[in-house]
Order: structure tokens, then C-alpha cells, then sequence
């Protein structure tokens, strides 16, 4: 990935708070809003989201999920030129005895401070995603697909 697209991606992550998860609901696509966080390495992203919800219920039927990152539309002339990453993976359950669930909770909390009661909240479950591939579009006529390694790059970019 050149240097232009790995810096673009790797802010589009660090700076985005909501995406749209893709979930499959009696076997047709359903698409809601989330928020999200990232591991540091973007290996994982995070949602924290209620049982209650449909995406979360059709998770639990079956793991297989697309997540949607996109730039924040802010009256650009051409909105097809926003960046956006679209990733496809498996959300699995981090439970509270995974010995990474503090760690991963403090950062999620530091991004969502508000979301804190919410894991006191007994419907509420934290699942990760590990993208498994991508499609990202870093503006117009600037598409590539990532691979998990690609995000590590992108994550290697500190600006």
C-alpha cells in the first residue's frame, strides 16, 4: 500500500467513531450503526452493543459480518470521493474472563466515556472483529483491497 493510502486509512480509524455493521438476519443483509474502536494494531475493531439488538441477535446466529468506516460527509462536492473502508470478518464474543477484556474495555472507554454504564448493563456484550479482507477507497479512482497486513501498516503510522 503506498504511503498516501496507508496514512489516509490509518486516519479514518483513528478518527472515526460510528460505522455501519452488517449483519445477516433471516439470511438477508441488515445494515445498522455502530460505534467502534480499534486495536492499536487495527488486527481487531470493537463493538460494545446491547442483546436487544437486532444486529447483536443475528450475530449471535451467525458470526459472519461486514463493518463500514467512512469518512464524515462534510458538504464536499463529490461525496462519492469520501474515503471509506469496508471489511468483512467474524464478530466473536470477548468475554469478561478473556484476560484481554479490561484492556480492551479502558480503550473503548477512552473514546466512549459515556458507554461506561453500559458494562455494568447485563444485555450488553463486547464482540471484536478481526477483518479477514477489505475494500478501501482512499478517494476518487484510489481503491484498493487490504489484506490483515495492510492494517498493521496503516497502524505503523503514527501522525
Amino acid at each position: 500500500m503506498d504511503t498516501y493510502s496507508a496514512r489516509k486509512l490509518a486516519a479514518l480509524i483513528r478518527q472515526g467513531r460510528v460505522a455501519s455493521l452488517g449483519t445477516l438476519r433471516d439470511g438477508a443483509p441488515l445494515v445498522s450503526l455502530v460505534v467502534f474502536s480499534a486495536a492499536e494494531d487495527f488486527s481487531e475493531f470493537y463493538v460494545h452493543v446491547s442483546r436487544l439488538a437486532q444486529h447483536t441477535q443475528d450475530i449471535m446466529n451467525d458470526p459472519r459480518v461486514s463493518l463500514m468506516i467512512a469518512e464524515s460527509e462534510s458538504g464536499v462536492a463529490d461525496a462519492q470521493t469520501l474515503a471509506r473502508v469496508s471489511m468483512r470478518g467474524n464478530a466473536v464474543a470477548v468475554v469478561r474472563a478473556d484476560t484481554r477484556f479490561e484492556t480492551i474495555k479502558q480503550q473503548y472507554l477512552q473514546k466512549f466515556p459515556a458507554s461506561e454504564q453500559n458494562f455494568d448493563l447485563g444485555d450488553f456484550s463486547l464482540y471484536g472483529i478481526v477483518p479477514q479482507g477489505a475494500r478501501f477507497v482512499a478517494g476518487f479512482g484510489k481503491i484498493l483491497n487490504l489484506t490483515p497486513a495492510n492494517f498493521a501498516e496503516a497502524a505503523a503510522i503514527r501522525e
